[in-house]
């Protein structure tokens, strides 16, 4: 697909790798519409990228309804949409409060869900869109006390496969990336840093490149780094020796 004067509206883009890829697909010439709940930062992503904002919380029906009305009624059709927004929790499941459950699966699954459903029927109209859905590959292998977190970033790679099939056809795209560890906030306002030595955490700015490639070359999964693939195989193929090391190193 080429980015160059596209419409692309980018979710969570108020900071990590949501605000990154805003920046990026600015720079490849697109047309950026960027949603977060934080006001005072879409302004700065406004500045960075000459684009557009509306500010919306996607754990939000009526605010997920608003912000695809808001892109809709725009002069240009929306034809990328980037489901980046997202939030964590780290700890034993069984100590998680349920409202945090209802805001993980809310903002992490429903959110894009309902976002893609609003923006979709336009696209296949045109013919032409791309949506690019942000997992995790904790949602490939599952992560000891992430497991709520896992389980709606898997939900969201299934979804994503579905929905390829669905819209092949008619010259819509749908791309999932997987980042490992990437350094931004999100480890701070899960409730706990990143303490692990391994994998190192990666710049946003190396997720956001994949993405805009992703969208570029029609790839339909990506995984960042690349060398996370050797475990998501392992997984499917020898899954009792992964989780032996899985639960011996973490």
């Amino acid at each position: 697909m080429d980015i160059r004067g596209s419409t692309a509206l980018v979710t969570g883009a108020t900071s990590g790798i949501g605000r990154a890829t805003a920046v990026a697909l600015a720079r490849a010439r697109a047309r950026v519409i960027a949603s977060g709940r934080d006001v005072d930062a879409l302004a700065s992503v406004r500045d960075a990228t000459g684009g557009t904002s509306v500010a919306a919380d996607l754990g939000n029906q009526a605010d997920v309804e608003r912000l695809a009305a808001a892109a809709l009624d725009g002069s240009q059709a929306v034809e990328i949409l980037v489901n980046s927004a997202g939030i964590g929790w780290e700890g034993p499941f069984a100590a998680m409060p349920s409202e945090k459950i209802d805001d993980l699966v809310a903002v992490n699954l429903l959110g894009a869900v309902r976002l893609t459903r609003a923006l979709l029927p336009a696209m296949l109209e045109r013919g032409r869109g791309h949506i690019v859905n942000v997992a995790s590959i904790a949602g490939h292998v599952g992560v000891r006390d992430e497991a709520l977190y896992a389980a709606t970033k898997s939900a969201l790679l299934t979804f994503s496969e579905g929905l390829r099939y669905e819209v092949q056809p008619s010259g819509v795209r749908v791309s999932t990336v997987s980042p490992g560890v990437v350094d931004t906030e999100f480890f701070a306002r899960r409730g706990s840093p990143f303490s692990r030595r391994r994998p190192r955490p990666i710049p946003p700015e190396r997720v956001a490149h994949a993405i805009v490639r992703a969208i570029e070359r029609n790839r339909d999964e990506v995984v960042v780094p690349g060398w996370l693939r050797f475990p998501i195989w392992l997984h499917g193929v020898w899954p009792g020796l992964y989780r032996a090391l899985a639960g011996r190193f973490g």
